[in-house]
């Protein structure tokens, strides 16, 4: 019987002999020739490969079309290439300025240059006279290009006075006048009742104008055409140092805030687009200009200009500073300095406690804030 192999037809050869030829045919009858499930494998394999062949060329051909196409990835490119080249741009910028030597570090004004600043401070005998004066002087000797204006509320200059202005080593002038005894406060007065200081101020500017009167240091005021600036400060209060720079520039008159006066924690003008248009006070703010003694600056020229100008000693409570100014300059014009007037750079402890007891003798009306 002859075997076969499942699935596939077998067909026996035919013409098997003897001899030579029939045991070949014979051997070949042994292996009969077969076609079947591997034939069609082979056909499927074929396909694939053929499939694949045409699918590349189809590929490799849109390929090589598309070599000839315009290319839109050039605009990114050149952007990219744009930064690059600003980036080594910068960097080059960077390593110049590297290279560069740092530059000279700026050097201030020569005092010679400055305008000076006058600086008017009457003083009267009192226990805490001296200590105050030195505290104040310490203070002024900070300053450059500065001229002490120290008047004496007596009939002639006291040892005291003059010594502490010898040991000063500030440039100063020292002049001597007594309040008139109608003006001079009466024991136990409180000190708003009469205004302290004005004939020390008036003689001041007396000497400004060159009427002479000094008894000690520099006796000749300054010449025709001097820039400088007027100030006029307590002996008793406390100033900042940055306040001296600010005024120093006044070409009419320049104001400022004053902290602890006038029962408030400070007062001072308001300011709007870099123009005063107001002021922050509690003590008759209807006056022609609320502001303290040392709230504001006045420039030399203006005042050798205008010289009718002087403190008037019947001025009614408060308007001493309004006196004045009132001969020198309109309120819209006042040069606001300190940052628009938002820095406090000076404190008047003698108007606070003025304001204090004015407040308490005029009972439930102006109070001090807290």
């Amino acid at each position: 019987m002859t075997g076969s192999v499942p699935g596939r037809r077998c067909q026996p050869r035919l013409g098997a002999g003897r001899g030579v030829r029939g045991r070949r045919d014979a051997r070949r009858s042994r292996y009969p020739a077969c076609s079947g499930a591997g034939g069609g494998a082979a056909m499927k394999l074929k396909n694939v490969f053929l499939a694949y062949f045409l699918v590349s060329i189809a590929g490799l051909l849109y390929a090589l079309v598309q070599l000839g196409q315009p290319c839109d990835c050039l605009p990114p490119l050149r952007a990219a290439a744009e930064q690059l080249r600003q980036k080594d741009l910068r960097i080059s910028q960077l390593q110049a300025e590297l290279r560069r030597p740092p530059p000279a570090p700026a050097q201030p004004p020569e005092p010679e240059a400055l305008p000076t600043i006058y600086v008017v401070t009457p003083t009267y005998a009192r226990l805490v006279q001296k200590a105050e004066l030195v505290r104040l002087s310490q203070t002024l000797s900070l300053v450059p290009r500065l001229h002490w204006l120290l008047v004496e509320d007596a009939e002639s200059p006291t040892p005291l006075v003059s010594g502490l202005l010898a040991a000063s080593g500030l440039l100063f002038t020292h002049l001597v006048v007594l309040t008139p005894k109608a003006q001079r406060l009466r024991e136990g007065e409180p000190g708003w009742v009469h205004p302290r200081g004005v004939e020390q101020r008036n003689k001041a500017l007396d000497w400004l104008r060159g009427r002479g009167g000094a008894v000690g240091g520099e006796k000749d005021p300054p010449p025709p055409g001097t820039q400088g600036v007027v100030y006029f400060a307590d002996d008793d209060n406390t100033y900042s140092r940055e306040l001296f720079e600010e005024m120093r520039w006044t070409r009419g008159v320049s104001v400022w805030p004053v902290g602890l006066v006038g029962g408030l924690r400070f007062e001072g003008p308001q300011v709007r687009d870099g123009r005063v248009v107001g002021f922050h006070t509690a003590w008759e703010p209807n006056r022609p200009f609320p502001v303290d003694m040392a709230g504001f600056a006045v420039a030399l020229p203006l005042l050798l200009a205008k010289p009718n100008a002087q403190f008037d000693s019947t001025a009614p409570r408060g308007h001493l500073e309004s006196s004045l100014l009132s001969h020198l300059v309109d309120p819209k014009d006042l040069e606001p300095r300190a940052a628009n007037c938002t820095s406090v750079a000076y404190t008047d402890r003698e108007a606070q406690d003025e304001a204090r007891g004015a407040a308490a003798a005029a009972g439930p009306g102006l109070r001090p804030s807290n």
